[in-house]
């Protein structure tokens, strides 16, 4: 265990080392013990974390403000376009004010090409650790929560095989930081990767690159495939989302129409049954029900999203008792 971890950033735990991220997940299976059982642990009396969001938000903002509550602090919600943020303050500004009136700063920026730029930008000037609640590079408290809610379903994650794959869904051309954030997390904790998705929906050069190393070094196997019943072949993990062909548009009709081609691309009964058969469902919702996932699979015995998404609450105030 690390305990040397105040004042931390955590912008990706690709910069956290193994040894890092298992004391996130020790103290995140504490704190869960002890929410369990009553018992308070109020490690952040007083201290206040700003929330600041480009970007809408369900779990992620619901899962801070209360974890910040039960750890005795505070979370100041900071909407963009409310604020002064829409009309010229600068990232520099933001990190050198913010990082003096709290004792956190978490954002959510998933803008292409900006998010995780302004992001870095926030903490190169905060005097307090900045915390990424999701940019268009990664999501690291959605990964984190992810792995726990594997250990917990599949005990000893070594030798497992983790299926991320591309699912349709007409919405929007959502983010890709979840399925990066995966495939680099994963390996490093012994599970080997299977990443699936049509020709279009690749991932950033660089991520793909260092998703391969963490595969090397911890002699497990990265395998990129392009079938989507393939991939899920005596898979432990299905891990079946949407998002956006970027690398290959960045023009939104031209991705949607994009998108429209693969509209069989939905994590179906038949599709989960050629998985191993004791897998897990994971999803990091909100799903497009009948369209990226059906009924019957989300709402099915092999699903765990809900304890996925309970793990989003753990997993954060983990970051935030030993970052604050």
């Amino acid at each position: 265990m690390q305990t040397q971890l105040k004042g931390r950033d955590l912008i990706t735990l690709d910069e956290w080392t193994r040894e890092e991220i298992e004391t996130l997940l020790d103290v995140a299976f504490q704190l869960k013990r002890e929410r369990a059982l009553g018992i308070p642990h109020a490690l952040l009396r007083d201290k206040v974390l700003a929330m600041l969001f480009f970007y809408s938000s369900t779990r992620t903002r619901a899962s801070f403000e209360a974890g910040m509550a039960q750890l005795g602090g505070h979370a100041q919600f900071i909407e963009s376009r409310t604020t002064q943020i829409a009309h010229g303050d600068t990232a520099k500004e933001i990190g050198e004010i913010l990082g003096r009136y709290n004792d956190g700063i978490a954002i959510r920026h998933v803008d292409w090409k900006v998010g995780n730029r302004y992001i870095r930008e926030v903490a190169e000037h905060s005097r307090v650790p900045v915390l990424n609640m999701q940019c268009d590079v990664y999501h690291p408290h959605q990964a984190l929560a992810d792995l726990m809610t594997i250990i917990e379903k599949l005990g000893d994650a070594r030798g497992k095989t983790a299926t991320i794959s591309w699912a349709y869904a007409a919405s929007y051309q959502k983010p890709v930081s979840v399925p990066q954030s995966l495939v680099t997390l994963l390996p490093r904790f012994g599970m080997n990767v299977r990443l699936v998705h049509p020709p279009e929906f690749g991932l950033m050069p660089d991520i793909m690159a260092l998703a391969e190393e963490n595969a090397r070094q911890a002699r497990v196997g990265f395998e990129v495939m392009d079938d989507f019943a393939d991939g899920m072949r005596d898979s432990h993990v299905v891990y079946a989302k949407s998002w956006g062909a970027l690398l290959t548009t960045e023009d939104e009709q031209e991705g949607a129409r994009i998108i429209d081609r693969y509209r069989d691309w939905i994590a179906d009964e038949d599709r989960l049954k050629l998985a191993d058969q004791d897998a897990i469902y994971m999803h990091p919702l909100p799903a497009d029900r009948g369209v990226e996932v059906a009924d019957a699979v989300i709402d099915g015995p092999h699903s765990v999203v809900y304890d996925q998404a309970e793990n989003r609450l753990h997993g954060q105030k983990a970051v935030m008792a030993l970052t604050m």
